[in-house]
C-alpha cells in the first residue's frame, strides 16, 4: 500500500511541473489490488462447523500453529468433551465487533451453548486470527469455546436423573417398574430327594408355574439335570408374600438386587418376560446411536427404552434430566458453578394389555413359533400380544442373577423380531372370508349358488389341483351352496370363484377387496414396528399365467401375505358390522401429577366395502365353521359354551416345510360386562390351522371368558407339558405326510 501511494503522488507532482508548452500526458499506470480475506466469514464459518459437529473441518481452519500446539486428536475430544458434558444439541452465536490489522484480527462474538440438560448458557468472547498465506487461520485457545475454559479448565455435569415412568396394563398393574427384586432359582443336582416335593411346590409358588412343569423344568425325562435351572425373577414384595419357609431346603438360590423390573416373567424353558416384543425391555444404547442421545441429555453409559413402548414412550417414561455444570481447573477443584437445573419426573404410560391374559395367551403357544393378537373386537384395543419365541427383559441387566442374556445371541430364532406385527405370512385359507366377500359383491353369485365339491379341480390347463379332503383320505364334501364352501373351507369353491372373476373382466376384484380389508397397509398401531404385507393383482390378458395367479390368490397362496395383527383387525370388522379399528397399544400416558397428557381412543380407520347381506351371509358362514357338525373346527369347539364366528387356514410355507397353522375369529357372547374379542392365532410350520392353531384360539378366549384353560391340547400331558410321544419323529412324520393345508396344492399331469 505505501509503495502504490508513493507511486501516485510521484505522478502527480510530475504533472504539475510540466514545461509552459502544454499538459504532458502521461500513461495511466495499471494497479491490480487484491481482495483481502474476510476473517469475520472465516469466524462464522468456524462456528456454523462448531454447531454442525463438524470438528473435523474446524482443525482444519487452525493456524499452522495451533495445529502444532494441538494434535486434531486432542482438538476433537476437547470439543467432543464439551458436547458430551453439556449434552449440547446446538451452538448460536451472534458477532460483536471484528478488529483488523494487516496481519491479525479478533472477532468478538456472543456464544450461547444450547444444553439438553440446563438449558442455554450464554458468554461473551472472542476469536484471533492470523493472515496464513494469503487466508485467514484461527488461532485456537479454549476461550473460544467459553472463557472459564481458559487455562485447561474443563466441565462437569452433575446429573439429576428422575426414576423411570411404570408401564402398566390396562387394570392398573405394573408391567415394568423399577424395584427392588429376587431372582430365584434352583440347582436340581443340590436336591435332597426328601426335599424333590416340597422345593418344587415353593418353587412353583414363587415362580406362579404349575407344579408339574417346574418338576419337568429341573428333573426333565430325558437328559441329565440342568446345573441350574432359573425360575423367576419377583419383586421384593411378592417374594416375601409367596415365598414360604425354605430354612433347611435344599438346592434352592435367591438373590436379592435393584433393576427395571418386568413382572410375570417366566424362567426356563420359555425364558420369558411379559410381553417383551411389545413392551420391549431397558438396556445400554448402542455405540452406533451415543450420538443421537448426547443432545437429549444422555451420557454414553446410559442405559434406554430399547423396543415397543420402552422405546416409543422413552421421552415419557424418562423424565426430563436436571444437572449442575461446574468448570474444574486441571486439578480436579471446582472453580465456578455455570448453570444448574432441576430434574422433572417421568410420565407413566397405561397400556391396553391384559397381563394376565397376556401371560396365559404366551403359555398357550410356548412350545412354538408363531404369533397371537388378542383384541377387543368393537374397540380396536389389544389386549394380548404374542410372539413366539420369546426372551426375558430382566435377563438384559447383568446385575440379575439368573440372567443367561448372552445365550440370546447370535438370535438364531429371532427372539427379539416380533412375528404378530411383522411377520409377514401366506393367509392361505383364512384369506378365503375375503375372496368370499369378492365373490359376492362381483354379482357373478348368490348365496343359494351351488358347486359340486369334488376331490379334483380342472380349471386350469394342464393341472389338477386337489381338495384338502384328498390328503386327510376323506370323501368329497358333494354339493354345496356359497356358506357352506365357506364352512367346509372346499378349495375347488374357491379355485372357482378365483377363475370366475378373472374371466369376467374382474381380475383385480380380490385384490381391491383385500385393500378394503385392511391388507396391503400399516394398520397404525403405535408403539411396535409393522410390516404391511404383499399384495399384487393377477396379470391381465388371455394367457394361463394371469388365471393360476387369480386362482392362487383365491385361497390365498401366491404372493399374497398378511401379518397377524392384520389377520385380528379384519376379523373383527366382520364380527363389530364393518369397522375396521386402528389397533391400539396405549391408552393413556399420565404426568406425575396425574394428568393425562396423552389419550388414545378407539379410532375407525374405515369400513369393510361390502354390503349389508354380504356382510351377514359372512357372519352366518364363519358361525358354522364352528357351530355346524361339518364345520372344519367344530370338533375344537365343541362344548365351549361361547358363540364363535371363525375360519380354519393351513398355508402352503415353501417346498419341504410343513404348513404354518391359522385360526381367525370373533366372540358373540354380547355380554355387558365382558367386551367381545376377535383373536388371530398363527403357528409356523406346524401343520393344519384345524389340529393346531384352533386348539390354542379357544385355550386364550377361555382364559378370557372363564379364567380356565379348558381341555388339554392333545400333545399335552398336563397343562403346559408336552407329550413326548406325540412328538416322536416317527408319529411326527407321519403327520407330516398326512396333514397337509386345506388348501394345499397337489399339481399332477391333467389326463
Amino acid at each position: 500500500m505505501r509503495a502504490l501511494l508513493a507511486f501516485l503522488i510521484a505522478a502527480l507532482l510530475l504533472a504539475a511541473c510540466s514545461g509552459g508548452g502544454g499538459a504532458q500526458e502521461l500513461p495511466t499506470p495499471e494497479v491490480s489490488v487484491a481482495s483481502a480475506p474476510n476473517p469475520e466469514a472465516v469466524a462464522r464459518a468456524y462456528l456454523d462447523a462448531w454447531n454442525a459437529g463438524d470438528y473435523p473441518a474446524m482443525y482444519q481452519m487452525l493456524s499452522s500453529a495451533s495445529r502444532q500446539a494441538i494434535s486434531e486428536e486432542d482438538f476433537l475430544a476437547r470439543y467432543g468433551m464439551v458436547a458430551t458434558q453439556t449434552n449440547l444439541f446446538g451452538v448460536n452465536y451472534q458477532i460483536l465487533q471484528t478488529l483488523t490489522h494487516p496481519q491479525t484480527s479478533q472477532v468478538g462474538y456472543r456464544v450461547t451453548l444450547n444444553s439438553a440438560v440446563v438449558g442455554e448458557i450464554s458468554r461473551d468472547t472472542h476469536m484471533d486470527l492470523q493472515l496464513e498465506g494469503g487466508d485467514w487461520r484461527v488461532v485456537w485457545d479454549d476461550r473460544i469455546i467459553l472463557p472459564e475454559l481458559a487455562g485447561g479448565n474443563t466441565l462437569s455435569l452433575e446429573r439429576f436423573v428422575p426414576a423411570r415412568g411404570i408401564i402398566y396394563d390396562r387394570n392398573e398393574q405394573p408391567i415394568a417398574a423399577n424395584s427392588p427384586a429376587v431372582a430365584v432359582g434352583a440347582y436340581p443336582w443340590a436336591i435332597a430327594a426328601d426335599d424333590t416335593n416340597q422345593v418344587i411346590t415353593e418353587l412353583a409358588r414363587v415362580g406362579q408355574r404349575p407344579t408339574t412343569e417346574v418338576s419337568a423344568m429341573l428333573f426333565p425325562e430325558t437328559g441329565d439335570p440342568p446345573y441350574y435351572v432359573s425360575i423367576a425373577e419377583v419383586s421384593q414384595d411378592q417374594f416375601q408374600t409367596r415365598a414360604g419357609n425354605w430354612s433347611g431346603l435344599s438346592g434352592i438360590y435367591y438373590y436379592e438386587f435393584n433393576t427395571r423390573l418386568y413382572f410375570n416373567a417366566a424362567g426356563s424353558p420359555t425364558s420369558s418376560g411379559l410381553a417383551p416384543q411389545a413392551v420391549g425391555f431397558f438396556g445400554p444404547i448402542p455405540a452406533e446411536e451415543i450420538s443421537t442421545y448426547i443432545p437429549l441429555g444422555y451420557q454414553s453409559h446410559d442405559w434406554v427404552g430399547r423396543m415397543g413402548l420402552e422405546a416409543w414412550g422413552e421421552e415419557y417414561l424418562a423424565g426430563k434430566r436436571g444437572g449442575a455444570l461446574y468448570v474444574l481447573n486441571p486439578e480436579g477443584g471446582v472453580v465456578t458453578q455455570l448453570a444448574q437445573t432441576s430434574a422433572q419426573p417421568a410420565a407413566s404410560i397405561y397400556s391396553t394389555i391384559d397381563a394376565e391374559l397376556q401371560r396365559q395367551a404366551q403359555d398357550a403357544i410356548k412350545d412354538f413359533r408363531g404369533a397371537i393378537v388378542v383384541m377387543e373386537r368393537d374397540t380396536g384395543r389389544v389386549l394380548a400380544m404374542v410372539s413366539s419365541p420369546s426372551f426375558n427383559q430382566n435377563w438384559a441387566d447383568p446385575a440379575n442373577a439368573n440372567s443367561f442374556w448372552n445365550n440370546y445371541f447370535p438370535d438364531n430364532q429371532q427372539r427379539f423380531f416380533n412375528r404378530a406385527t411383522q411377520g409377514q405370512y401366506p393367509p392361505g385359507s383364512i384369506f378365503k372370508v375375503i375372496t368370499f366377500a369378492a365373490g359376492l359383491e362381483s354379482g357373478l353369485y348368490e348365496p343359494e349358488s351351488t358347486l359340486d365339491c369334488t376331490q379334483q379341480w380342472f380349471g386350469l390347463s394342464g393341472i389338477v389341483l386337489d381338495n384338502w379332503t384328498v390328503a386327510r383320505e376323506l370323501p368329497a364334501d358333494g354339493v354345496l351352496n356359497y356358506l357352506q364352501g365357506l364352512m367346509r373351507s372346499c378349495n375347488p369353491w374357491y379355485y372357482q370363484i378365483g377363475l370366475d372373476l378373472y374371466n369376467a373382466g374382474q381380475e383385480e376384484a380380490i385384490t381391491d377387496m383385500s385393500y378394503g380389508f385392511g391388507l396391503g397397509a400399516l394398520t397404525g398401531i403405535q408403539g411396535v414396528p409393522e410390516s404391511p404385507g404383499t399384495l399384487a393383482p393377477p396379470e391381465t390378458g388371455d394367457g394361463d399365467t394371469g388365471r393360476n395367479q387369480a386362482v392362487q390368490q383365491a385361497f390365498g397362496q401366491g404372493t399374497t401375505t398378511i401379518t397377524p395383527l392384520q389377520a385380528a383387525v379384519y376379523a373383527a370388522a366382520v364380527g363389530n358390522g364393518g369397522t375396521l379399528f386402528r389397533p391400539l397399544l396405549v391408552d393413556q400416558v399420565v404426568d406425575a401429577n396425574g394428568t393425562v397428557i396423552l389419550n388414545f381412543e378407539p379410532e375407525a380407520r374405515g369400513t369393510l366395502p361390502i354390503s349389508e347381506n354380504t356382510l351377514l351371509n359372512l357372519q352366518n358362514a364363519m358361525g358354522t365353521v364352528t357351530a355346524n357338525p361339518r364345520g372344519t373346527a367344530f370338533r375344537q369347539f365343541s362344548g365351549f359354551g361361547i358363540p364363535v364366528h371363525g375360519k380354519t387356514g393351513t398355508a402352503t410355507a415353501g417346498q419341504g416345510l410343513d404348513p404354518h397353522a391359522w385360526f381367525i375369529g370373533y366372540t358373540n357372547a354380547g355380554r355387558a360386562n365382558q367386551p367381545d374379542i376377535a383373536i388371530a392365532v398363527l403357528v409356523e410350520n406346524v401343520g393344519e390351522g384345524s389340529e393346531f392353531a384352533a386348539p390354542i384360539w379357544r385355550r386364550v378366549a377361555s382364559y378370557y371368558f372363564f379364567g380356565a384353560a379348558g381341555p388339554l391340547y392333545p400333545w399335552e400331558t398336563d397343562f403346559g407339558v408336552l407329550d413326548p410321544i406325540y412328538f416322536d419323529e416317527t408319529l411326527q412324520a407321519q403327520a407330516t405326510a398326512t396333514a397337509e393345508a386345506e388348501e394345499a396344492i397337489v399339481v399332477t399331469p391333467s389326463p
